[in-house]
């Protein structure tokens, strides 16, 4: 370049080997698709699993994956969300350092294999969304800025340099990011694109780069003849995001909304310290239920200033809820899960918030069974000292908030295995127990007609605030689904508007999914963390 070293293409569709050495030719249009007939899924039909590619199976590629779509599909998954897999360094990493952004991982399998894999999943019905950069991009093996004034300095984001959408030169800069969303729908016949964390894309411009995503989506979206989402990670709380440009927004269909998990993680932890100082009482998981976000333009104590503003429009299905995910698991000192923190019974009682709430949900691999493997942050920098740093920065990062003891090393490679699923499930186990609970409330999704209806909800506390009332629907009981949940570690008395109100339909304690026939049977009660549901008779076998 410009008679300097040699360097590999920054918009290189292959990396064989890393992203140091020459790129390699690809020809996307080589791939023998069978997947004509394929339509994508509707947004209200979006049941998504996020998972690691590196650390979802032993094998760790693409290839690996397809054994398990079918016990997936069997779940009740309707899409697939797979974290970043654009060119990174070394064989080990979150992909959120990514330097290559068209090129697909090469320890992963390469781009032929990711082809490969979105085509067997829209055989099975199953859709690909693909976690994608564009706040920034890694700091080792970035040479965009030797091509052009790709990154601003008017800007600066947690994890280095702005990339530059409204500054000198930013047309060449906005249209490489488009190019992108362009290439990984076309090429690889994606089905949506989860943007990482729009709130550090910074631009000024008259239209902003979020609308232009869309726009670009939605035109390969008409070329395709499939369903093409675009969802966006938020921690703004700022429903504009979501608007139509002709009413200000930016037109995404979809966003993450933290505040549900926030809500679920704190009252059953007891955790309320960073990120939680803001919630752990039952009033909270009730707001994010029956009206979205908590912090709705009032006071948060985690930011020391207000945040947020009221839902308006939106329906249920313009918001992605989970209980766990990577960064809410990985960003912990232990890395632990849910599987490790609580007990069987709030297991249950967490998957039924999620599952019977009134938005699209999230599953983090192996949540769907108790997984209790850490998922702990790792990297494989191919610099020393860059290395080194990521090591001590993790480590003071967790110093500055109390935690006096080591972290699993970032670099280590040990770390990395530590983060593999035993994807494992033995028969009259609690694990068996729980996933056969997310089957069965995934497929009631399908067959309950009120929990299709993401405009018509209710929460309230009752019982003094112990138990959690939810009602899907319109309220007429021919068309209503009612749940009740313990919030608390003590037995509470059903309400006994629920037996007049209509049939029980589902308890969290039963047999079923304990594992064991409990002691306690008495259906005018609620169990500790128990969950029950009630609805019109005919439903019990639709």
């Amino acid at each position: 370049l410009d008679g300097g070293p040699a360097r590999p293409d920054p918009a290189s569709r292959w990396q064989p080997d890393g992203i140091h050495r020459p790129s390699a030719v690809f020809y996307p249009d080589r791939w023998a698709w069978s997947d004509s007939g394929w339509r994508g899924v509707p947004r209200g039909e979006l049941v998504i699993y996020e998972l690691h590619v590196g650390t979802f199976t032993a094998g760790g590629t693409f290839d690996a994956i397809l054994p398990r779509l079918d016990a997936l599909r069997e779940l009740g998954v309707t899409a697939l969300e797979l974290m970043p897999v654009a060119q990174f360094p070394g064989a080990r990493g979150w992909g959120y350092d990514g330097v290559h952004p068209f090129a697909v991982q090469n320890t992963y399998g390469g781009p032929h294999a990711l082809q490969g894999l979105v085509d067997a999943c829209h055989r099975r019905g199953l859709a690909v969304l693909l976690d994608v950069v564009y706040n920034h991009l890694g700091p080792e093996g970035n040479y965009f800025a030797e091509f052009g004034p790709y990154f601003t300095p008017r800007h600066r984001t947690p994890w280095g340099p702005a990339v530059n959408f409204d500054d000198r030169g930013a047309d060449g800069v906005r249209a490489m990011v488009l190019d992108n969303v362009r290439y990984w729908i076309r090429a690889y016949h994606l089905d949506g694109l989860r943007l990482d964390s729009v709130h550090a894309l910074y631009d000024a411009s008259p239209r902003h780069i979020l609308s232009e995503i869309v726009r670009v989506a939605q035109e390969e979206s008409a070329r395709g003849g499939r369903a093409v989402h675009v969802i966006a990670e938020s921690s703004l709380n700022d429903a504009r995001i979501l608007d139509p440009p002709e009413q200000g927004g930016y037109g995404l269909d979809a966003q993450w909304s933290d505040d549900f998990h926030y809500s679920v993680h704190a009252l059953l932890t007891g955790e309320c310290q960073g990120h939680y100082a803001d919630f752990g009482r039952p009033e909270q998981l009730e707001k994010a239920i029956d009206r979205t976000f908590v912090l709705d333009g009032g006071y948060s104590i985690y930011r020391g200033r207000r945040h947020g503003a009221p839902i308006a429009r939106q329906t249920g299905d313009r918001f992605v809820i989970s209980i766990q995910h990577h960064d809410h698991v990985g960003n912990r000192a232990r890395s632990d899960r849910l599987g490790s923190l609580l007990t069987p019974p709030q297991q249950r009682l967490a998957a039924g918030l999620l599952l019977l709430a009134p938005y699209l949900p999230l599953l983090f691999m192996g949540e769907e069974y108790g997984e209790t493997a850490p998922f702990p942050f790792f990297a494989s920098f191919l610099e020393p000292a860059l290395g080194d740093a990521v090591r001590r920065g993790r480590q003071a990062e967790f110093a500055a908030h109390g935690w006096d003891r080591p972290i699993p090393d970032p670099q280590a490679e040990e770390t990395f295995r530590l983060a593999k699923l035993a994807w494992s499930w033995p028969e009259a186990t609690a694990r068996a127990g729980l996933r056969r609970l997310y089957a069965d409330l995934l497929a009631r999704r399908r067959t309950w007609p009120p929990l299709r209806d993401f405009a018509h909800r209710s929460a309230r506390l009752i019982e003094g605030g112990r138990v959690l009332r939810l009602v899907r629907g319109d309220g007429h009981p021919a068309r209503s689904l009612t749940a009740y949940f313990n919030l608390g570690d003590r037995p509470a008395p059903l309400p006994s508007a629920a037996r007049p109100a209509g049939t029980s339909l589902l308890r969290s304690e039963a047999a079923r999914y304990t594992a064991a026939p409990h002691a306690a049977s008495d259906p005018a009660v609620l169990l500790a963390y128990e969950f029950q549901v009630f609805g019109p008779s005919d439903w019990r076998t639709a």
